[in-house]
């Protein structure tokens, strides 16, 4: 390989989870990477004193331009947008740092920030780019990123799942849902469930999803008693690592249906997301590597 290709490959992962972060959306941040390519090839490469950070700035300012439109986009959406699920390697989950940030969860508090301060976010509080780097890439001076981080990572702290949730909580909020989707029996799942759970599914006019968040307990729980025993018998859940996550795959007649992911608090389920979209399922065939 040619030096600007072997750079590229060497960082590609890298690359794709800071896009995949900003955009929520693996075809998205495929895209920006295709174009990050493009721009890198024209670069001279004996100017480029960080190579990593180079490619980084260009797939920000990509990823800037491509989150714009996608916000366009999301205002015509039908229903709830949930982010693009993801099946990650097992070994995702051992940064933990790596997997709360590509969780279903933090991306959806992601998504409550505006595009510059979501990029100054990212690639501070997860890939520790120094503040100059970060400067260059969004076109903004040191000071002011300093400003939009202290501002972004305290929006951040508001609304992410409040203290470490473990792997063991969210298999045992899952087991629960596999449990009723095999059984039928609705009631230890029923029993996880924090008062103000909030239940987001996400089909995108193209099959049936709810078409806006159902919030509550009790709101929650009639929903699941009128629609999972519908299934029982047909449909089939299998752990899998989603997102960095443990989440549930659930296939009906061998074919993925949808995915299940949760965020814990306190013990308790207070987000339940159920992505259906069949456009959004198919990085859920194979692996897709992330990194930092």
């Amino acid at each position: 390989m040619d030096s600007a290709t072997e750079a590229f490959v060497a960082h590609r992962n890298l690359l794709f989870t800071v896009a995949y972060e900003m955009l929520g959306s693996a075809a998205d941040a495929e895209d920006v990477l295709q174009e990050t390519w493009l721009r890198w090839t024209d670069v001279d490469l004996d100017t480029v004193h960080n190579q990593r950070a180079y490619l980084v700035r260009i797939t920000t300012r990509q990823a800037l331009s491509r989150l714009r439109t996608l916000g366009r986009r999301k205002e015509s959406y039908v229903g709830p947008w949930l982010p693009e699920p993801l099946l990650t390697a097992p070994d995702v989950a051992e940064d933990v740092e790596l997997a709360e940030s590509v969780s279903m969860a933090m991306l959806l508090v992601l998504e409550t920030l505006a595009p510059t301060e979501r990029a100054v976010f990212v690639l501070r509080e997860v890939f520790d780019l120094e503040y100059d780097e970060i400067a260059h890439a969004v076109d903004k001076t040191p000071a002011a990123v300093r400003q939009i981080a202290h501002r972004a990572r305290a929006h951040v702290a508001a609304r992410r799942p409040r203290g470490a949730v473990t792997s063991a909580e969210s298999r045992d909020a899952l087991a629960a849902f596999q449990r009723a989707i095999d059984t039928g029996d609705l009631q230890s799942l029923v029993d996880m469930l924090a008062p103000d759970v909030v239940l987001l599914g996400d089909g995108g006019g193209v099959v049936q999803a709810v078409l806006r968040p159902v919030a509550g307990a009790d709101k929650v729980a009639r929903l699941l008693a009128a629609g999972l025993p519908k299934i029982v018998g047909m449909a089939a859940a299998e752990p899998a690592q989603i997102n960095g996550c443990p989440a549930l795959i659930v296939r009906i007649d061998g074919e993925i249906d949808n995915i299940v992911a949760v965020r814990i608090d306190d013990g308790l389920i207070t987000g339940l997301y159920v992505v259906r979209n069949p456009e959004k399922l198919s990085r859920v065939e194979r692996e897709t590597a992330v990194g930092r």
